[in-house]
């Protein structure tokens, strides 16, 4: 339990205190953190951790690099989705970091073809619908030394 605390306080972390406040005890959390509203400069946050380019992280959101940046520019508070979808990649690069104790050996994982999913690249199932799940359950298989 001590390490899943430990998890979610490195999660506000590299998003940003300043805007998320509120505790984080478990995915659950994602949703009302989200129905209140998150301002967006936490993609910026996240995006200078994860050293992930403007564009990657539109295409990690599945938005335009241009309004990516008009919503940081503005100030404005995120979509409700678009919120729980950075949470819910955030929080799975993190375990991924955890799981191959590294960003670099996890972030080349992510780029290498897979074929525990059809010879294709876990980043690539990041952008579309359960995707951000499919990837956790891989990595959870590797933590647990399942071939993945």
């Amino acid at each position: 339990m001590e390490s899943t605390t430990l998890h979610y306080k490195k999660l506000i972390d590299v998003l940003g205190r300043n805007y998320v406040k509120e505790k984080v005890e478990s995915p659950f959390d994602f949703i009302h953190i989200a129905n209140k509203g998150i301002n967006a400069n936490v993609v910026k946050n996240f995006r200078v951790y994860f050293d992930l380019s403007r564009d990657k992280t539109a295409d990690l959101l599945n938005i335009s690099t241009p309004t990516l940046y008009r919503w940081t520019k503005s100030n404005k508070n995120l979509e409700r989705n678009y919120s729980i979808k950075l949470f819910e990649i955030a929080d799975l690069f993190l375990y991924g970091i955890e799981v191959f104790e590294n960003k670099d050996s996890f972030f080349k994982w992510l780029n290498l073809p897979n074929t525990a999913i059809g010879g294709l690249e876990p980043l690539e199932l990041l952008e579309i619908p359960n995707g951000v799940s499919k990837v956790r359950d891989i990595i959870g298989r590797i933590e647990h030394g399942v071939y993945s």
